[in-house]
């Protein structure tokens, strides 16, 4: 645990460093590419796309999943998927592309959108060049925060998503004790800063969200890519101890 610990907070140093060293750009988003790109998973990642195929993706009735998968990418046509693997606390990295749909507008510009534990959803939209992004917009949790900044490329460049994302707490009784949290990062800058999600945002799945769930990547009937998506399971909280202990 120790090892998975250290390695998502190395992980996480070189993404804030790597902001820190980019101005806050309002409309076009960083000059280059994320600096997370082609990110690999590090030790304790649970890899659900590495792209070859969907062995780890169903459809939500739980069939296989039915996406196209080509040249390392899978594109969301066939309905929302759904991972088989489960989380509560995780830092979550993916990877995106948005297609040229130049006539389209508003949410039928490529339209897509990553839901944490299946339940709260992170848009995903082609919303390049737009002044003051929206709670419709890209990087939004969806009708509830919109991006802090502007942090998106053009179409047809791939974007990351960088997630830390903390399960709502419930008590012995399943009593709500605390909304779930969101931080996140697109193309290394920072567009929601720990915000509080009060209420589901995406049709929920089951009936307890007091369980661990899955990542669900949303087909809104526009070809967006996805590539290299993992994340990596963490504690819930940290020790007790005010000095820790080496072993031997």
């Amino acid at each position: 645990m120790m090892t998975r610990v250290m390695t998502v907070a190395l992980l996480l140093v070189v993404i804030a460093a790597s902001v820190a060293a980019q101005p806050a750009l309002p409309v076009a988003g960083p000059p280059g590419a994320s600096p997370t790109l082609g990110l690999a998973p590090p030790a304790g990642a649970v890899v659900l796309f590495d792209g070859k195929d969907l062995a780890k993706w169903t459809r939500m009735d739980g069939n296989p999943a039915t996406w196209k998968v080509a040249d390392g990418a899978m594109t969301s046509v066939g309905g929302d998927i759904r991972s088989q693997d489960t989380f509560g606390d995780a830092y979550v990295h993916l990877e995106w592309m948005e297609p040229d749909m130049p006539d389209a507008q508003g949410q039928a510009r490529g339209n897509s959108g990553v839901a944490l534990q299946g339940r709260y959803e992170v848009q995903v939209l082609d919303s390049f060049g737009i002044d003051v992004p929206g709670k419709g917009d890209c990087g939004a949790v969806y009708a509830q925060y919109a991006a802090l900044v502007n942090a998106c490329r053009p179409p047809l460049e791939w974007q990351t998503y960088d997630i830390i994302f903390r399960a709502p707490r419930y008590g012995a009784d399943k009593q709500l004790l605390e909304h779930a949290r969101l931080t996140v990062l697109q193309n290394g800058i920072v567009i929601q800063n720990n915000v509080q999600v009060t209420g589901l945002n995406y049709p929920p799945m089951d009936a307890d969200p007091s369980t661990p769930g899955p990542l669900l990547l949303q087909d809104h009937g526009c070809p967006v890519q996805y590539r290299n998506v993992w994340f990596v399971p963490l504690p819930e909280k940290g020790s007790e101890e005010y000095e820790g202990k080496r072993a031997g």
